[in-house]
């Protein structure tokens, strides 16, 4: 069976947590390279912990010599924790595009990347905008194999309290039952099935695509 070596960013997060559990148990994955900007609280045999400046990201994987197959990017902040409109873009636009390049020059040839439901380089919406341009700027690294995932509101336990999310993620079940046709896309979604849906993709599907709710749902029953 052919080992793969996966690099992933985020994975204290959401969906980077359980794309973290799902890789290290995978038995077609032989390491995991997490990287992060503190030293993880965990480890296993598969584990490979980078700690790197991200604001010299790039420079910082080059100069670890590190070599993988695929990369995942599960980064990704809000306005609010970012403090600013310039600080969230820093994050989930410099960021995340830095890792990508960082990615493919380290031998990546699948990516896969969490952006969310709506991202759209021309919208008049800030943090949509965002998105797109960010998921613009990965397709034009033009990867063997390209995977975005559109989320809507991401279900699951976070660390961090976000009461606007935890008011959403409460009514989700009623306004899921709503959201048919066009408007399905925009259902809530288990974290866990959005990462579980992430490998799916880069272990099975050669071509790039844009994953929204349906598929998400599908890859994973």
């Amino acid at each position: 069976m052919t080992q793969t070596t996966a690099l992933l960013a985020g994975a204290t997060g959401l969906i980077g947590s359980h794309l973290l559990d799902l890789l290290l148990a995978s038995a077609t994955h032989n390491k995991v390279i997490a990287l992060t900007r503190r030293p993880l609280e965990r480890t296993h045999d598969k584990l490979s912990n980078l700690v790197a400046d991200f604001d010299k990201l790039e420079e910082a994987v080059r100069s670890s010599g590190i070599k993988v197959d695929e990369a995942y990017c599960a980064l990704g902040t809000t306005i609010k924790k970012a403090g600013s409109k310039e600080a969230f873009r820093k994050v989930d636009f410099d960021y995340e595009v830095a890792f990508a390049r960082a990615a493919q020059a380290a031998g990546a040839t699948k990516f896969a990347m969490v952006s969310a439901v709506g991202a759209d380089a021309r919208s008049p919406i800030f943090y949509s905008r965002v998105k797109g341009e960010t998921e613009q700027a990965v397709r034009e690294l033009n990867f063997a194999a390209c995977h975005i995932f559109q989320p809507g509101v991401l279900l699951g336990h976070r660390t961090e309290s976000r009461p606007g999310e935890q008011i959403a993620v409460a009514l989700t079940p009623v306004l899921n039952l709503g959201l048919q046709g066009p408007l399905k896309k925009y259902r809530g979604i288990e974290a866990k099935t959005v990462a579980e849906a992430m490998v799916a993709a880069l272990w099975s599907e050669k071509q790039s695509a844009t994953h929204q709710y349906d598929r998400m749902i599908k890859a994973t029953t």
